[in-house]
């Protein structure tokens, strides 16, 4: 899935990822592709993505946001 991580004038991720994790405002969630449609806040915690490459997962500390997920991919504003 195409997953775009984004903060105001920076892109934090822009690619191709197996799975991403979250702290959703409902608990922790994992989106992999082909999840269905949806869009939840973020609390406090970390992003843990997993690309397709076989390198250590991404981890990306945050304050909060807001996760789009769409057939074609994600997009993770904070």
């Amino acid at each position: 899935m195409h997953l775009v991580i984004a903060k105001v004038n920076e892109n934090l991720f822009d690619g191709e990822a197996k799975s991403v994790t979250v702290p959703g405002a409902a608990g922790e969630m994992t989106v992999l592709g082909g999840h269905e449609p949806l869009i939840t806040t973020l609390r406090a915690g970390t992003i843990v993505v997993r690309q397709l490459a076989d390198v250590e997962p991404l981890q990306i500390p945050i304050s909060g946001g807001m996760l789009e997920v769409r057939h074609d991919g994600a997009i993770i504003l904070l």
